[in-house]
């Protein structure tokens, strides 16, 4: 049952430690930004394309990676915390529940941010260009408004990731560690965030496929909604196909989990003079 436990639920209380906090968790997801080539594996069986043939082929959309994920993250983060401290005052922990909850909301506000990105990475593979080309290449052919197409899957899909590395990952960690201490936090923390990665990239990945397949149409000739791209997908191939390219991006997600979530503990346990998630290892 989820439930309410002060001790081990932290709010980033102040400003400086929100900050602070934002900094390294974005610093961590850009250095996931570096496993392209499982996303660009995932996007190839996604839209059904070839796979690249070249270094260069499966690298494209690195830098658009690197250079949107730290925002993004920073975003999604210093969202959570205000609105973390918009529930609790800063004057209590926050329960499971609530926890989860604050982390969903961030991720779907964030959207507004992901999308664009998501979309860019997807017709750069595609269109073989840069990304200043990339975009100019979109904005020319739909408009401006183009960039954000498939935004509301991506609200969807956001949520729950967002609710997985700073909501359900910190919880089920401090659960194992609270029943089984004699794992020690490193193998709690390996085993909360594989958990929750493995469950958010399941509930979702139906979502990123069709996600996927509509931005990769990007004049809507196929698929007028993600909802018609996921339809098309099961009649087409069954539940195998709204999971293609699952496997690499759970493994992707499980490790983003587990770097993030506890950099972002450490960094806020380190402002509060707290060890932190791995302090007898330091």
């Amino acid at each position: 049952m989820i439930g309410r436990n002060a001790r081990t639920r932290r709010s980033i209380g102040t400003t400086d430690e929100n900050i602070f906090a934002r900094v390294v968790s974005a610093f961590a997801r850009v250095l996931f930004a570096f496993a392209v080539p499982l996303i660009t594996f995932k996007i190839c069986v996604q839209d059904g394309r070839a796979l690249p043939k070249s270094v260069g082929g499966w690298y494209r959309g690195v830098f658009a990676n690197a250079a949107s994920l730290a925002p993004i993250t920073a975003a999604q983060v210093g969202i959570n915390g205000a609105i973390e401290r918009a529930i609790t005052g800063g004057t209590r922990g926050m329960s499971d529940a609530e926890q989860i909850g604050c982390a969903m909301a961030a991720g779907a506000l964030s959207s507004a941010l992901y999308s664009p990105v998501d979309l860019t990475v997807i017709q750069q593979q595609k269109m073989g260009l840069g990304p200043g080309g990339t975009v100019s290449a979109v904005i020319k052919q739909g408009g401006l408004g183009k960039m954000w197409r498939g935004t509301v899957s991506c609200a969807a899909r956001e949520s729950i990731y967002t609710a997985g590395y700073l909501g359900l990952g910190p919880v089920l960690t401090n659960k194992i560690k609270a029943s089984q201490p004699e794992l020690g936090d490193l193998t709690a923390s390996i085993i909360g965030s594989s958990l929750a990665g493995t469950l958010a990239a399941g509930v979702t990945h139906p979502i990123d496929t069709a996600k996927t397949m509509m931005q990769s149409d990007i004049a809507g000739a196929r698929y007028s909604s993600a909802s018609a791209a996921l339809g098309e997908a099961y009649k087409s191939g069954g539940i195998g196909a709204l999971y293609k390219g699952g496997l690499a991006r759970t493994v992707r997600i499980c490790g983003a989990f587990f770097i993030v979530g506890n950099i972002r503990e450490f960094a806020v346990a380190g402002k509060n003079g707290e060890g932190g998630p791995f302090a007898s290892f330091f």
